[in-house]
């Protein structure tokens, strides 16, 4: 068995001498061990249901614990063939997420506020730990930019399916006319990368600010100027990081979260010149967004690359994206084989 042969390899005295051919053999480890979990997960459900209709067949009330059965099971599949869905060396890492508002002002910096809780809710449906890195303030309400890691299996695979342009149209509850608005934000999704993965990064081509932290009030204010900000000259790439009481940890942070994002964009130049993939990090616009949340005149979340929608729009805030998220991979799977 492949995880008895990992265990052997592990337990040799040079094991640790080699710290990056060990980080992949214990991630080969955790991976076998979910499968395995998955499957004696899967079996047990089979064994609950097949227990519940033989006490069916015997006479017994048992329907509502067969349907709750039967929807675990569906819930449990549903997520099994997401994983499938993801192949790629990225794919089972963390997710870095920034989210920005487009023109607007308030109303587009609500609208960011608004999609940061949802994912959020999202990553606590899962069971995926949610830290919050960055986050600037909008004058009145909402928020001018935030950054988050969304940790988890297969975040940034699944989260990657959000990339993108998100449209909100609603009557504005800044509007005193109680008009309706048109609302956009972008989010953009990076893989958190590992140690096992080599990004070069000059230190000439950084550029690194310090300014003092800003958010929510409370104990995450500062009086000192810890927050951290780094420049990568040759691309233009921003990263930063505020969270942390010290310079020191922020900068550390703050580089992590560089080396992912300048990862992210050599896999997406490798993607655009094998596959010619639409590049989805336009103007935050009309035109270019890849959903739309509409809240009136009527209740609907659509889109647009997959055509799939729900009617009620509130779930999807709230949280419930996965029919979005798998429905978008399942159609990049088929795009990518009929290519």
């Amino acid at each position: 068995m492949e995880l008895d042969a990992i265990e052997k390899q592990i337990a040799r005295p040079e094991f640790w001498e080699d710290q990056q051919e060990s980080q992949k053999i214990l991630t080969d480890r955790k991976r076998l061990e979910n499968a395995l979990q998955t499957d004696e997960k899967l079996a047990s459900k089979m064994a609950d249901l097949e227990a519940y209709f033989e006490l069916a067949g015997e006479g017994e009330n048992v329907a509502d614990e067969i349907r709750a059965e039967i929807d675990t099971l569906c819930r449990e599949i549903d997520h099994l063939e997401t994983s499938t869905l993801l192949p790629g060396e990225s794919d089972r890492l963390n997710a870095i997420v920034t989210i920005h508002p487009g023109a607007g002002g308030t109303e587009s910096q609500d609208w960011a506020e608004m999609l940061m809780r949802m994912y959020r809710r999202w990553a606590e449906r899962r069971g995926f730990k949610f830290t919050l890195n960055d986050y600037q303030a909008g004058e009145e309400a909402g928020l001018k930019s935030a950054t988050f890691t969304v940790a988890g299996e297969y975040a940034y695979g699944l989260l990657s399916a959000e990339s993108g342009v998100h449209r909100l149209v609603r009557i504005s509850p800044f509007d005193q006319a109680a008009r309706r608005h048109t609302s956009f934000a972008s989010v953009y999704v990076s893989p958190e990368i590992d140690d096992t993965i080599n990004v070069e990064i000059k230190p000439e081509d950084l550029k690194i600010d310090t300014y003092r932290s800003t958010g929510a009030g409370g104990q995450h204010v500062n009086t000192t100027d810890s927050a951290v900000r780094i420049t990568h000259i040759p691309t233009g790439t921003v990263a930063q990081c505020q969270n942390e009481r010290s310079q020191h940890r922020n900068r550390e942070r703050a580089m992590k979260f560089l080396r992912s994002r300048l990862y992210e964009l050599e896999l997406q130049k490798r993607r655009e010149a094998a596959q010619k993939v639409e590049d989805s990090k336009g103007e935050i616009a009309f035109g270019n967004q890849i959903r739309s949340y509409v809240l009136h005149p009527y209740r609907m979340v659509k889109d647009h690359r997959t055509k799939f929608e729900i009617g009620d729009a509130e779930r999807v805030l709230d949280g419930d994206i996965d029919p979005f998220i798998q429905s978008y991979l399942a159609s990049r799977r088929t795009l990518s084989k009929a290519g």
